[in-house]
C-alpha cells in the first residue's frame, strides 16, 4: 500500500512522512478510528515508506525491491498480528498459523480496504469469534527478538488489538515499552475505548478522522462506473466510510426513501399489523441492504438534527427528501434523535453478530416507537 493509494486524510499522511523524515518514528503508536476509518491501509502504507530503500518527499519509491515486497505484503521486516477464529478446528499451530497468513496477505491485496467484518467473510469465519489468542505474545516477542533481514528496522503491525485475549495484551506490555532497537509497533484499532489502559499509555495515538465527502466522491467517481446521482447518493449514506460505500455501489439503487418513510409512520403508530410484515421484509433481504436499510435510517437522522440544530447550510439532502426531513423534525427532540441513533446502531452490531434479523428489527421498532411516546 502506497498513500497515493488512500484518498484524503492528506494531514494524517503528512504527519506520517515527516515523522520519517525527520528520524523521530514512536516506537509504539495507535492508529485509531471508528469503523470504516482508513487506520489500516495507513499503517500499510507508513510500514512502506519506513522499509523504503528510495524515498520521495510524499511517497514510497514504489519499485524498489523493499517497496515491491511491501505491495505484496512480504516483507520479511513486517509482521502482521491479526484476529481469527479457528474455523477448522486445526491443532497444529504452526500450519495455523502459516495458513492464516497466507489468507491475510490475500484478503489485504484483493481488499486494501476491507473492515473486520470483511476479513472475517473472507476466511469463512463468520460464525467464530475471532480473537488474537493468548499465544500470540510470544510468538510476538520471538518474532521481534530476531534481527531484521534487510530493512534497518522491524515494524509490528497489530490489527485490532482490542480483541487480544488478555493474557497476550499483559504479555506485550513490557516489549510494547521498551522494544529492541530500530523496531516499530503500530497498533491499528476502531474501538480504541476498549484496549486496556496500560496498552494505550504506551503508544502515541494517531486519529484517523472518516474521509471527507469530496475525498470520497472523487475515489469513487475515478474507481467505480456510476453517474453522478448515484455517486452523490452513496457518498451521503456511506459518511465518510470507504469500504461500505464500495458495498453500496455494488447493489441496485433502492427506494430507501419510501421505505424509511412507511416505516417510521408504523413505527410512530406502533401499528404492529404493518410491522410485522415489514420485519419479514426486512428478514428475507441479504446482510448488505439490511445494513443499507439501517444505514439510510442513520443518514436521515443525522439530517434531521441539523434541521433541528438550525443547520440547513450543511445538510445533504434535497427534494422531497428535505421536506419530509422538515415535517418529521417536528416529532422530533435532540433526546429522541440521540436515543434512536444508539438503537439503529445496536441493530447494526447484532446484525453484524448474526443475530436474527426478523427478530432485531421487530425490536428496533417496538423501541423506536416507543421512544416517539416518550
Amino acid at each position: 500500500m502506497l498513500f497515493q493509494s488512500i484518498p484524503g486524510l492528506v494531514a494524517v499522511k503528512e504527519k506520517l512522512i515527516r515523522s520519517v523524515q525527520a528520524g523521530k518514528i514512536p516506537h509504539a503508536q495507535l492508529f485509531m478510528g471508528k469503523e470504516g476509518a482508513l487506520t489500516l491501509p495507513l499503517a500499510l502504507a507508513y510500514a512502506t515508506y519506513i522499509h523504503c530503500q528510495n524515498r520521495k518527499e510524499a511517497d514510497a519509491c514504489g519499485t524498489c525491491a523493499a517497496c515491491s515486497k511491501n505491495l505484496k505484503y512480504i516483507h520479511p521486516d513486517t509482521s502482521f498480528v491479526f484476529p481469527v477464529g479457528n474455523v477448522k478446528g486445526d491443532k497444529d499451530e504452526e500450519r495455523f498459523r502459516a495458513d492464516m497468513l497466507k489468507n491475510w496477505r490475500a484478503f489485504l491485496l484483493e481488499q486494501p480496504f476491507g473492515t473486520r467484518n470483511d476479513w472475517s467473510h473472507f476466511y469463512g469465519g463468520e460464525d467464530k469469534q475471532a480473537l488474537i489468542s493468548r499465544d500470540e505474545s510470544r510468538e510476538i516477542i520471538r518474532a521481534l527478538s530476531l534481527k531484521p533481514f534487510e530493512s534497518a528496522c522491524k515494524v509490528m503491525i497489530i490489527w485490532q488489538p482490542e480483541t487480544m485475549h488478555t493474557t497476550a495484551a499483559n504479555g506485550i506490555l513490557k516489549i510494547l515499552e521498551e522494544p529492541p532497537p530500530n523496531t516499530f509497533f503500530i497498533l491499528v484499532s476502531n474501538s480504541a475505548e476498549h484496549l486496556l489502559p496500560t496498552i494505550v499509555s504506551r503508544t502515541q495515538r494517531t486519529q484517523v478522522p472518516m474521509l471527507e465527502d469530496d475525498a470520497l466522491e472523487r475515489f469513487l467517481r475515478n474507481h467505480v462506473p456510476a453517474g453522478a446521482n448515484r455517486i452523490a447518493e452513496v457518498v451521503r449514506m456511506a459518511d465518510g466510510d470507504l469500504a461500505l460505500a464500495r458495498e453500496l455501489m455494488e447493489t441496485e439503487q433502492d427506494e430507501h426513501h419510501e421505505q424509511f418513510v412507511s416505516w417510521m409512520r408504523a413505527c410512530f403508530g406502533l401499528k404492529f399489523d404493518q410491522l410485522v410484515p415489514l420485519a419479514e421484509t426486512f428478514h428475507d433481504l441479504d446482510r448488505l441492504q439490511q445494513r443499507t436499510w439501517l444505514t439510510y435510517s442513520l443518514a436521515m437522522m443525522r439530517e434531521a438534527l441539523l434541521h433541528l440544530g438550525g443547520a440547513s447550510g450543511i445538510q445533504r439532502v434535497t427534494g422531497i427528501e428535505l421536506s419530509f426531513i422538515q415535517n418529521f423534525s417536528r416529532q422530533l427532540t435532540v433526546a429522541r434523535i440521540e436515543k434512536i441513533q444508539l438503537q439503529l446502531g445496536d441493530a447494526i452490531y447484532f446484525l453484524e453478530r448474526n443475530g436474527s434479523a426478523k427478530m432485531i428489527f421487530l425490536d428496533l421498532s417496538i423501541q423506536i416507537g416507543q421512544i416517539f411516546r416518550s
